[in-house]
């Protein structure tokens, strides 16, 4: 047996990848294609050493506590800056993370008690099983996740007359062979303690008291008793130094467990003499009565509870909330000396109102989303938290992840009223100027969506974004509800985020409508980052095509764009901004070299991928942002790999002169000689390699289609293109190259200045309506003409998005259908 004394080896960070390949690699039936399951909030903490707390399940599955149990106790771990981790086996699956619905369901189907033994059976028989795991099921769980800290009641022990039954729980054997430490209330008061402590001593487990009023000698505590009358065999002070001790266990690499034993909060607490009395009577008449084995723990806890009164319901609550309290509190003191950084605490959501003395804290939601809210310190109400609805798992056609924003729409209005030319178009500087503002729901993010929603099906489009706990946010919340979008994705962070202000945009423009200047404040989606969360998005949703505009970090770009890759979405980069743009082209080496100091949700390659795999299917610049994307590329050296030559070499572009001579034909049709002067068709064939659609905004001069075909596209042979088939591949049968093709769409229509409204979401819009068409199925050459007529839409519109872009889908139809 010597092969179970050790599980098996484990990543320093584990994740659910690695636990997914290292199960499977054990079998191919179809019930054990998941063989553990750990939620995306806990897997992200986790692999980023955050603080997490190990919870069990049998003490809802077996228990006689509330309903409301495991709500109280989740957000227990998380007013003290910790991520609950309930261990089960939710319908065969082992599962870290279970949610209180999945607790629910446990307890109203039913479920088998289940230790290291049953672990097995409950998983191989493929029957879709639920089981509770006790404290010996919940270490495994733990450690094969990676948690390094349990919180729960009381532990099992050597029962009385054990030297004769050889009655002894499974939960002291695990301590001798699974880190996992734990802090529990002693255990239970009916089992023979100075034996337990003995086998304990055996097996190596170190056991150590909590001494708060810093005793130097404590008593081992018994359960709903502060003391047991054995010493306890080591004393530790606070939460901090029970950390430093696991982590140099771990350190060590001793696999033993730590037991933490911390004594019921005094008030709950039942006196060490009355106690002994119940428990002897109940011992004795279970042992009357023949109530051994399994069941005589259940039989002694029913005539404890009535026995004294009820007193030990009350005090089985208390003590079970103070363990895990201070579980979560050990867990942040451990993060912390992992990461050499303080933990920031989170805020737990919360649905009713309460009175607390807690200070402020930030975290997720039971469906591991953030939550928002606050709680006051000093006595005050706790403001009631903002839940958020629950990610819909059906699939959509489109998911855009991108912002969401408040814009201020300010439009100069001349030398009205003033003594300045009425006929003044911009507005003057360090002063005060008279205007029209408008206010309205922008961000990039949000205009995409709501163009994309506004042609397609109910229920096709969802966004992903992020809020704060402002009047900005509430005023986007509600009004993107009673439009009908789908907000199930918007996440709301509460006060206590650094930058966690709701986006806000202000334009300033003269009285031509053209933009003076803009100021932006996007600091949420640049300040923070939920990459398991960005995964389970686009799981959830599973759409044909992901949009990601570059007000993310350069971090989460990459992380939505491979989950987008690895969920099967094609993908679409908006540029957003010139600063922004680069972002789609890190300086990898940089990153490389600070990798060991900054963690990554996402694998960072040695180059980023070319076509046919490429970095993004479609981007969508305007010119000054396609110039920054190219100089970005050309700066940080993905435009000098041999990936990178091989695809160039294969456009069969050669020669500068005949190169320019075929953009000078396209481009002189629409007077537009100029853009090639500027470098236009240059910049988009340097690009294509990592993006092979290229649509370049270029305003009133209409937009520039430049794609890369693949051997096998129609545009290829048909003869009323092959005038913007501006080169054949250079390599014969070639696997993924057929040619390049550029084409430049004038303008669906010159608006006069005076019909401008607002030039805000024009460009937005025009990707909006451009998604869902490829969505239906269209082919881009076809849908760029009625997404700028979306376009010109909205320039006439006060909105981000006009509304009457609605009455463009049945053109949009037909165009799919053509």
């Amino acid at each position: 047996m010597a092969h179970l004394r050790r599980l098996p080896s484990i990543p320093r960070q584990p994740n659910y990848a690695f636990l997914r390949s290292h199960y499977q690699s054990y079998t191919s039936a179809p019930f054990l294609s998941r063989l553990i399951n750990i939620h995306p909030e806990v897997a992200d903490a986790i692999a980023n050493n955050r603080p997490v707390v190990a919870l069990e399940s049998t003490i809802y599955t077996h228990g006689a506590l509330s309903e409301d149990f495991p709500h109280a106790l989740d957000r227990l771990v998380r007013e003290h800056g910790a991520i609950p981790a309930v261990c089960g086996v939710y319908a065969g699956v082992p599962t870290v993370g279970l949610q209180p619905a999945e607790i629910m369901r446990m307890v109203s189907e039913g479920a088998k008690k289940a230790s290291r033994r049953d672990l097995a059976y409950l998983v191989g028989k493929g029957d879709k099983l639920h089981g509770g795991t006790t404290i010996s099921g919940t270490m495994v769980l733990a450690r094969l996740a990676g948690i390094r800290v349990f919180g729960t009641g009381g532990l099992g022990g050597v029962h009385r007359g054990g030297e004769s039954s050889m009655d002894v729980s499974a939960d002291l054997t695990e301590l001798g062979r699974t880190r996992v430490a734990v802090v529990s209330s002693g255990c239970k008061g009916f089992l023979d303690i100075p034996r337990t402590l003995e086998y304990l001593e055996t097996q190596g487990v170190l056991v150590a008291t909590f001494a708060d009023e810093g005793q130097e000698r404590v008593e081992f505590p018994a359960f709903w008793a502060r003391e047991s009358g054995s010493p306890s065999p080591a004393v530790v002070r606070d939460e901090k130094e029970a950390a430093g001790i696991i982590l140099a266990q771990e350190k060590l690499g001793i696999e033993s467990g730590l037991l933490f034993a911390n004594p019921i909060p005094k008030q709950f607490a039942i006196p060490r003499k009355d106690m002994e009395e119940i428990i002897a009577t109940a011992v004795r008449e279970a042992e009357e009565k023949g109530f051994t084995g399994n069941a005589n723990t259940p039989y002694i806890l029913k005539r404890i509870r009535e026995l004294s009164q009820g007193k030990s319901v009350p005090a089985n609550k208390a003590l079970v909330e103070a363990n895990v309290g201070r579980a979560a509190r050990i867990a942040v003191e451990l993060a912390k000396m992992l990461d050499g950084s303080p933990v920031t605490p989170r805020t737990v959501t919360t649905t009713t109102t309460t009175t607390t003395t807690t200070t402020s804290y930030e975290g997720f939601d039971a469906a591991g989303k953030p939550s928002a809210g606050r709680m006051i310190n000093v006595e005050s109400k706790e403001v009631e938290a903002k839940t958020k609805p629950e990610i819909e798992s059906h699939p959509v056609d489109v998911l855009v992840a991108g912002s969401v924003a408040l814009d201020l729409n300010c439009n100069y209005v001349g030398g009205a009223g003033s003594a300045e030319s009425s006929d003044k178009v911009t507005p003057a500087m360090h002063t005060s100027n008279p205007s029209t503002i408008h206010q309205s729901i922008g961000g990039v993010g949000h205009n995409i969506a709501r163009a994309a929603h506004l042609v397609s099906d109910e229920g096709k489009v969802r966004l992903c974004s992020m809020v704060g706990d402002d009047i900005a946010g509430h005023t986007i919340l509600s009004t993107l509800q009673s439009s009908g979008l789908d907000t199930s994705c918007i996440r709301q962070l509460g006060h206590e985020y650094p930058s966690a202000r709701t986006a806000q945009y202000v334009a300033v423009n003269d009285a031509n409508k053209n933009l003076v200047m803009a100021m932006a404040d996007m600091a949420i989606f640049s300040s923070h980052s939920f990459p398991a969360y960005w995964n389970s998005a686009v799981a959830a949703a599973r759409p044909k095509w992901l949009v990601v505009d570059a007000n993310w970090s350069e971090h989460d770009i990459q992380s939505w764009i491979q989950a987008g890759r690895r969920h099967g979405a094609k993908i679409i980069f908006e540029p957003v901004s010139v600063a922004k743009s680069q972002r789609l082209f890190p300086n990898l080496d940089a990153w490389r070299r600070h990798h060991h100091h900054h963690k990554h949700d996402f694998v960072i390659p040695h180059e980023l991928p070319v076509h046919p795999r490429p970095l993004v299917d479609l981007a969508t610049p305007n010119h000054h942002e396609l110039l920054a994307m190219y100089q970005a590329a050309k700066a940080h050296g993905h435009l000098d790999t041999s990936a990178w030559f091989d695809v160039i070499d294969a456009f069969g572009i050669t020669g500068r002169s005949s190169g320019r001579d075929r953009f000078d034909a396209i481009f002189s049709q629409h007077n537009a000689r100029d853009l090639v002067d500027a470098g236009l068709p240059v910049q988009s064939i340097s690009l294509l390699p990592y993006i092979p659609t290229l649509i370049t905004k270029l305003g009133p001069r209409g937009a520039l289609l430049t794609a890369l075909l693949p051997p096998d596209d129609p545009r290829l042979r048909d003869p009323g293109h092959s005038r913007w088939v501006i080169s054949r591949c250079a390599v014969p049968d070639h696997p993924h190259i057929g040619g390049v093709y550029m084409r430049l769409y004038p303008p669906a229509e010159k608006v006069p200045d005076q019909e401008v409204v607002s030039v805000n979401g024009i460009g937005d819009t025009f990707v909006g309506v451009l998604v869902a068409g490829l969505a239906m199925g269209g082919r881009v050459e076809r849908l760029i003409d009625v997404a700028q007529r979306a376009a010109v839409l909205t320039l006439r519109s006060q909105e981000g998005v006009s509304e009457d872009v609605r009455g463009l889908r049945r053109v949009l139809s037909g165009i799919v259908k053509e």
